[in-house]
């Protein structure tokens, strides 16, 4: 679905819903975004109650006892588990703001999916917010709503190129007219430049580290993190994976960079074959404009300038890359997006 062909819906709808694999946010029409937190639940096993959601999920993660699971139901933009997204979207969104949403007559919900999101993840997206009550559901490519968020001029006849850096993967796509002209989608993201990290410290030194301390230790790496003129090492704490004890190491930072090349250069893969299928005199239009970054991963250090030298291009990130979606949907449901109208004759 295009989010030309739907901004009628859309502009019915009451609110709007972007279920990340790391965050979920929730934009209803008239109050903003009232919701903005990691997609993680804590369940006790034992009779099945909901202890925490969100943030306060999220600090359990790894340090609970064996009765108490953290889960995340949603993986690489899908609902893997309807029910546990429901109960966790009923906290995050609290009694009152449920009350206000369900007071409203044949209440709609507006929501993102990845791109080339197949019909049983798009199912479970409608199913999840049809728990929460929604009487109809529409659905926006997460490329345009992201594009429409970060003020993209999406509807005009140029060409605009928009990189969303999620979690669990990464989107890329060619817009114009309003359109997605070419896409991909490459089933890497910033979890995947974690693990690398995670998995390059255990083999080469040995050590175990926290789950909490990977988005830090990218922060240390910073100084343009992912290229050659930051730090020389840093240090890193974690656990000795023979002894079991807690051990501190300097970490060569070339190495660090060496070791997460692998995802990243999946992403520019996608990259190189969104330009190859894309008209030349779109591609013309991009070597002016360049390519706009999206998404929480967009912040990782350094990645912006690796883009700019592996393609030549200018590269920019929005000002709030990790909301640029769901604001897109909020845009969409205020009626602040105007509808493209083809009027070829001027009448």
């Amino acid at each position: 679905m295009t989010a030309t062909a739907s901004l009628e819906q859309l502009r019915r709808c009451h609110f709007a819903v972007d279920l990340g694999a790391a965050r979920t946010r929730v934009y209803v029409k008239g109050a903003g975004l009232v919701v903005d937190q990691p997609s993680v639940a804590a369940v006790n096993t034992r009779n099945g109650a909901l202890i925490a959601v969100g943030e306060f999920a999220e600090r359990m993660t790894g340090r609970t006892p064996d009765y108490i699971r953290v889960v995340r139901p949603v993986s690489g933009g899908t609902v893997v588990d309807i029910e546990m997204a429901q109960r966790m979207l009923r906290h995050l969104l609290g009694d009152r703001m449920r009350r206000s949403l369900r007071r409203r007559p044949r209440l709609r919900a507006a929501a993102c999916t990845p791109h080339d999101a197949d019909p049983l993840a798009q199912r479970a997206t409608i199913e999840t917010l049809v728990g929460l009550g929604a009487r109809r559901v529409e659905l926006v490519d997460t490329l345009i709503a992201a594009a429409v968020g970060c003020g993209l001029p999406v509807e005009r006849a140029e060409a605009t190129m928009i990189l969303v850096c999620g979690a669990a993967a990464t989107q890329v796509a060619v817009l114009s007219l309003g359109s997605i002209v070419t896409a991909q989608r490459m089933p890497v993201g910033g979890e995947a430049v974690d693990r690398a990290i995670v998995q390059h410290l255990r083999h080469e030194h040995a050590l175990m580290l926290p789950s909490q301390s990977v988005r830090p230790l990218q922060v240390a790496l910073h100084g343009n993190g992912l290229t050659a003129d930051g730090p020389a090492s840093t240090e890193i704490h974690g656990r000795d994976v023979a002894t079991g004890l807690a051990r501190s190491v300097l970490v060569d930072t070339a190495a660090v960079r060496e070791a997460i090349q692998t995802p990243l250069t999946t992403v520019l893969d996608g990259i190189y074959k969104v330009l190859r299928d894309c008209p030349p005199d779109l591609v013309a239009d991009l070597a002016d404009r360049g390519i706009m970054m999206v998404g929480g991963s967009a912040l990782l250090p350094g990645l912006d300038q690796m883009l700019r030298e592996a393609t030549g291009m200018p590269v920019n990130i929005a000002e709030r890359p990790d909301v640029c979606a769901v604001q897109g949907l909020g845009d969409m449901l205020e009626g602040k997006v105007e509808p493209l109208v083809l009027d070829p004759l001027g009448a």
